[in-house]
């Protein structure tokens, strides 16, 4: 087990866990990828513009995590994670959003309005825990439910209902998300410059790749 990172310097700046911000910034490359290849593409299907905010805003979140939340940790207090913590939030609030709407022609009107409803409050509840109690878990505990329960629920719907190649790719893109949570939860990692988090933001941008290419079929299957 390798909690611990050492630091480094670099032209004389401290960076404190190195890897963990790289691999945090690789997964912002991948997320900010996909959202100009989704705007470059410009469909106005409601699910996947959606999808095309999801990335922009993960992203961003991924980035303020790997600069506040460990490269310069060691100037900053606890509280500058949270800026990372609320925009990832919102960006899993997103991407929970698109599944509905994606899946909504194929259920009841009233479950689809359900559902978007507690989004909100789902998002409104463990957003303001997380934020007064400063507590990691509470994020963790939204993407589980938001990535888990509604995106994998409502694709899985779809999956079984049409054979939807975007379902398909967007259950590929949730297991590969759990199974980085494995690592992340036990904390299993084969290095100190690998350790679990690293594991975790690799799988995650591994993840993103396969809502990208879910979100280009999505286009198709309209």
């Amino acid at each position: 087990m390798f909690l611990d990172q050492p630091s480094i310097e670099i032209l004389g700046i401290r960076l404190d866990e190195p890897t963990n911000c790289a691999t945090d910034l690789l997964v912002t490359s991948v997320c900010w990828y996909a959202w100009y290849k989704l705007h470059k593409e410009g469909s106005s299907l409601r699910s996947v513009q959606l999808m095309k905010y999801y990335f922009l805003i993960m992203g961003l979140a991924t980035l303020l995590g790997g600069v506040l939340g460990h490269a310069f940790k060691y100037a900053l207090s606890p509280e500058w994670k949270i800026p990372g913590w609320v925009v990832s939030m919102f960006a899993v609030m997103l991407i929970e959003r698109a599944a509905i709407e994606h899946a909504r022609p194929l259920i009841k009107p009233r479950l689809g309005r359900f559902f978007l409803g507690l989004n909100i409050v789902e998002l409104t509840v463990l957003l303001s825990l997380a934020v007064n109690l400063i507590e990691f878990n509470y994020v963790l505990g939204h993407s589980a439910y938001g990535l888990g329960v509604v995106v994998g629920g409502f694709h899985l719907y779809v999956f079984l209902k049409t054979e939807s190649l975007a379902s398909r790719r967007m259950l590929q893109a949730v297991l590969i998300a759990g199974f980085g949570a494995l690592f992340y939860i036990n904390q299993w990692a084969p290095s100190k410059w690998f350790n679990h988090l690293d594991i975790g933001h690799t799988t995650m941008a591994i993840g993103s790749w396969f809502f990208y290419l879910a979100s280009n079929n999505l286009s198709s299957e309209s």
